[in-house]
């Protein structure tokens, strides 16, 4: 999902062309949908903003995708926290899109839907093996450390082995975000030291079997070469600061080509990752004493297949890797081709960071190959200009000229039910909406379980567990 910041055209007010306030649902209460519920509440003064979750927790990636030890970029909850505690903004948790609700049904209850629930789901290799025990998406690792009870039951087995492979480093403007911080946090609590971790919100269950942890191996595998490494400085600084940590790469991926040389000379970003990756390897040790933890960043590979280990059956015991080749000739835009030239990486755990893609909801296109809902300026594309839409950049100012053109007009004269009826037909359905109160009082109790273990928080990690909470 992308995080948006106010900007001058959002802060322009929408023109009043109905006499009905505008009713807006907005699906998914992460960092999006919070900046879009509170760029929608400043910029009409009469809406009436709903925000609905799947889970009784909000602020999505803030609360399951962060990692423990960055507890500077959580603040920005005290900011979500003030949007939900508008007078005219509401949290519902514990509603399930298409479950609970469906798209249509919200279409019929408010003016505007946006849907702001990210991508759940984990794009593919579709590889031979990739089925094999021992092998885990970046998005269910980081879930499983965070307390997220999809993944609170993932148990990896970080004891039978003292290696393991992270597949990707994939550059997409959507996912680019999200997918670095994952492969910088993966690596940073496999092999970084659990000391620290301690005193953090990290899940119970995940520090203890890190504690247990024979891992002191990472390789970091990317198809193309350090030139086209997509992290920022930010992650890869922190990444290469672990403490005790040696950093291995082939000095042979360090080579230039022409076309490194004139993407590096045009991109400011690429040529300090470059640097930093090469001073890493120049300036370190040769060979890495007994006993310490070791990252290897592999360029210029990609996955073949994933073996399957003899001793273990049915568990991942390696990965087949294809040399690869960059092809053409502009800046930016080379892609990386197989080279028929293989060979084998022995690890007994895998983390895939190769993509997230989204859920297809009932009533709403979806393109299956890109994992996207077609749009423009976040408008889903289709035949009427007030089906849902998802959230894009422009997304605000998009509604506004909807407004302004009165095309989210009622054909009716009566204003749409918004909240009231929402909460009206999930009462019919035996559906348990949990409000922002029912999130305090998890809220609170979580700060008093880590009190005692000199934690920020200890965090409820089961749905039995945060619905008995939320209902005291």
């Amino acid at each position: 999902m992308v995080i948006y910041r106010a900007s001058s055209w959002l802060s322009r007010a929408f023109s009043t062309v109905s006499s009905h306030p505008l009713r807006v649902c907005i699906v998914g209460s992460g960092p999006a949908g919070f900046y879009t519920a509170e760029k929608m509440l400043k910029a009409h003064q009469e809406a009436q903003v709903d925000i609905v979750d799947r889970l009784p927790t909000p602020f999505g990636l803030v609360r399951s995708g962060v990692a423990p030890d960055h507890p500077e970029t959580k603040v920005v909850v005290n900011q979500f926290s003030r949007v939900a505690q508008h007078e005219r903004c509401s949290f519902f948790g514990n509603v399930f899109l298409g479950s609970s609700i469906s798209l249509c049904e919200l279409h019929k209850l408010y003016d505007v839907v946006v849907l702001a629930y990210g991508a759940e789901s984990d794009r593919v290799l579709g590889i031979p093996g990739e089925d094999l025990a021992g092998i885990y998406s970046a998005r269910e690792f980081v879930w499983w450390y965070n307390g997220h009870p999809d993944c609170v039951g993932l148990n990896p087995d970080l004891k039978s082995t003292d290696t393991a492979v992270i597949l990707g480093q994939v550059k997409n403007s959507k996912l680019f975000y999200e997918l670095t911080m994952m492969i910088e946090q993966a690596i940073s609590q496999v092999v970084g030291p659990t000391a620290e971790l301690a005193t953090t919100d990290i899940a119970s269950h995940a520090l203890a079997a890190l504690k247990e942890s024979n891992i002191r191996k990472v390789y970091l595998v990317g198809r193309r070469g350090p030139v086209q490494a997509a992290c920022t400085t930010k992650e890869l600084r922190e990444l290469l600061g672990i403490r005790d940590l040696y950093v291995h790469i082939q000095k042979e991926d360090l080579h230039k080509t022409p076309v490194d040389e004139e993407e590096l000379k045009n991109n400011r970003i690429q040529r300090r990752i470059y640097e930093l990756l090469s001073k890493a390897v120049t300036t370190g040790p040769s060979h890495p004493s007994p006993g310490q933890r070791e990252l290897h960043f592999v360029f210029f590979r990609k996955p073949d297949r994933f073996l399957e280990s003899h001793e273990r059956i049915s568990h991942v015991a390696g990965v087949r890797l294809e040399k690869t080749s960059l092809h053409g000739i502009e800046p930016g835009k080379q892609i990386a081709v197989g080279t028929k030239q293989f060979e084998d990486l022995g690890c007994g755990m895998a983390l895939k960071s190769i993509g997230y893609k989204s859920k297809p909801v009932d009533g709403l296109p979806f393109d299956n190959q890109q994992g996207i809902v077609p749009n423009i300026k976040g408008r889903v594309l289709s035949d009427t200009s007030t089906d849902p839409r998802l959230v894009e950049e422009g997304l605000v100012l998009s509604i506004s000229e909807d407004v302004e053109q009165g095309l989210l007009k009622s054909t009716s004269r009566l204003p749409k039910p918004g909240r009231e009826g929402l909460l009206q037909l999930l009462d019919d359905r035996n559906v348990r909406v949990l409000p922002f109160t029912a999130w305090e009082k998890i809220d609170s109790e979580e700060r008093r379980r880590g009190s005692i273990n000199n934690k920020p928080r200890e965090k409820l990690a089961t749905w039995e567990e945060l619905l008995k909470v939320a209902g005291e």
